[in-house]
């Protein structure tokens, strides 16, 4: 069973940027596809991106495209997701989970870390 740790939220203004990480531990991460996803109170969560397994092929919501970037290093078992120029409708809860490279569904979730961005 793996376990996945966020860490990096905080507090920040419009316009700063923030990189959150993604730790795991209990099992390697090299051979899934890592999402984060986020979610704002009163809101459903929403997908952010993706990276694959291999790191090659990310993915983004159009609300985020061109301002946050995915990426891995396998052999510290992390996902990062840089985060620029932020908003605040990116204020929420981001959360990282793993997804078995090949199959449709995330099985492990982390906990979450807050961000916040005043305006």
């Amino acid at each position: 069973q793996v376990r996945l740790v966020e860490s990096g939220g905080g507090l920040v203004q419009t316009g700063d940027s923030m990189r959150l990480s993604c730790a795991a531990s209990g099992r390697t991460i090299s051979g899934y596809a890592v999402g984060w996803f986020r979610q704002a109170p009163g809101k459903e969560r929403e997908v952010v991106g993706h990276i694959s397994s291999s790191g090659i092929i990310t993915t983004y919501a159009d609300s985020v495209r061109g301002r946050f970037t995915i990426s891995r290093d396998n052999a510290k078992n992390t996902v990062y997701l840089q985060m620029v120029s932020l908003q605040p409708e990116d204020t929420a809860r981001y959360y990282c989970a793993t997804r078995p490279s090949g199959r449709p569904n995330y099985d492990s979730w982390g906990q979450g870390t807050q961000v916040t961005v005043s305006s």
